[in-house]
């Protein structure tokens, strides 16, 4: 669809823009390409024009304009995601909101910022003026922003004490913008976080966001080698459990795929082993160890407080290690892996886990993210694919349902498909009243384009707009 770019630019005056074909490309992109799925659906994906408001006033200015002109926008911070979350799939305009990253205000428990702060900045400040710092971040935290997170995120480095975003606490309040034509600011907190958190900034542009610190200490990051999976997962599951050995990262990660993938921690790597990567609080070090000491076949394989300065030397951190930079690793050194996203439901996680791996081998490497969910300590899956077709990826993916390992599709970019498999009624309202013309991020959310899709049928929804 062609949409009247000149008169846009025209009317936002001195705001910031660029319709650079290069730029536009570059951040029309996240990090879809982790899904051979997506890579062919989305590929040539490309904003109209980027805009880059840096105060409240200007993004108003810039919604007001846009819903007037009928063009649709779609916000992004740095473009950390997997799944196309900020991906303009009709055009239009691409709100980059690097620009507005203040920290307003640091207390005693919270931080208040402007949605395009980093986490890695915000935590430098508020470690530095508080000796507090966030709890929850991706493993991309050196480039993600916390509107980016809250928007398109669910959890990661601290899941494992804190939860995920959804769990009530870990957001405290947060200011949207509507897009109508005289656009309003919103405040929303307690069950009024779910109509905006993790909707793709579907609902309303987050201008601020107030979340929970918690007391920042030195981390230590520790590998232990197993040569069987289930001790790992067995060892890992009880570690998760000590509520007195304050944790903020726990991932196994099984053999070969640590040698093979992590280079830069290779030489701490046995082929055979079985990784299990953490970290923990400096005082709760000599307690882990004496923890693991009770396991039999857990093997110490590093831990970065020994090292000596040129060991440590452009060694990653242990969380640049989990997540879903377990796959980005893999990707560099194999392009034909991709992954999914599993959940291994308690209280059977350990038991299921070592079905799964029985079942798929090599072809599906296990990697495990341990969490606390619904305030039980399971584990999610980010496993290592080797990619063959799409029709083998939906086949490895049905029979992980069947075995009771539910999936969030990391190969679809609306939000129903990558795993509420429904259409959420409070989202979906709130869209009406927020969205009217449905011009923020369209495609993203099914209940919207086709309210009458049939989530049984098990076709892919394909937004039109993608046709061109």
């Amino acid at each position: 669809m062609r949409y009247d770019i000149a008169t846009l630019k025209s009317r936002l005056g001195a705001i910031r823009t660029d319709d650079n074909p290069a730029i536009l490309k570059q951040k029309s992109r996240d990090f879809y390409w982790y899904s051979p799925t997506l890579k062919r659906q989305l590929d040539q994906v490309i904003a109209d024009i980027m805009v880059m408001p840096k105060n409240l006033d200007e993004l108003i200015h810039v919604l007001a304009t846009c819903h007037s002109l009928g063009i649709p926008v779609t916000p992004r911070g740095t473009g950390t995601g997997n799944y196309g979350q900020a991906m303009p799939l009709s055009g239009g305009v691409l709100l980059d909101l690097s620009a507005m990253n203040a920290v307003k205000s640091i207390g005693n428990g919270r931080v208040v910022t402007e949605p395009g702060a980093i986490l890695a900045e915000i935590d430098h400040e508020t470690r530095e003026k508080s000796g507090q710092e966030l709890r929850l971040s991706p493993s991309t935290y050196h480039t993600a922003t916390l509107g980016g997170f809250i928007a398109g995120g669910s959890g990661g480095v601290g899941s494992i004490r804190w939860g995920g975003l959804r769990d009530y606490g870990n957001i405290i309040r947060l200011k949207v913008v509507t897009m109508e034509a005289s656009p309003r600011v919103l405040e929303l907190t307690g069950d009024d976080l779910h109509k905006v958190s993790h909707a793709y900034g579907t609902n309303g542009i987050i201008v601020e966001c107030e979340v929970p610190l918690a007391p920042a200490y030195p981390w230590v990051d520790v590998i232990f080698g197993f040569d069987d999976l289930r001790q790992a997962t067995e060892f890992s599951n009880s570690l998760g459990e000590q509520d007195g050995l304050l944790l903020k990262e726990l991932a196994v990660i099984a053999a070969p795929a640590p040698h093979d993938y992590f280079l830069r921690h290779r030489k701490f790597l046995p082929r055979d082993k079985h990784a299990v990567v953490l970290m923990v609080a400096d005082f709760a070090l000599l307690p882990l160890l004496a923890f693991a000491r009770r396991w039999k076949g857990a093997e110490l394989l590093m831990r970065s407080d020994t090292l000596a300065d040129d060991e440590k030397k452009g060694l990653p951190p242990a969380f640049e290690l989990a997540w879903n930079h377990t796959t980005l690793r893999a990707l560099r050194v194999d392009p034909g892996i991709t992954y999914l996203q599993v959940l291994y439901p308690f209280p059977n996680q350990v038991e299921l886990v070592e079905k799964i791996h029985a079942h798929f081998g090599e072809e599906v490497a296990c990697h495990l993210e341990f969490v606390k969910f619904d305030g039980k300590v399971t584990c999610f899956g980010l496993p290592l694919v080797k990619f063959t077709s799409e029709e083998r990826l939906e086949e490895i993916m049905r029979i992980h349902e069947e075995m009771g390992a539910p999936i969030f599709n990391p190969h679809r970019y609306t939000l129903e498909e990558g795993g509420m498999k429904q259409t959420d009624e409070i989202q979906l309202a709130f869209k009406r009243e927020a969205d009217p013309q449905g011009l923020l991020n369209p495609g993203k959310m099914i209940a919207w384009e086709d309210p009458n899709y049939d989530f049984r049928s098990g076709k892919t929804f394909l937004f039109k707009g993608l046709g061109g």
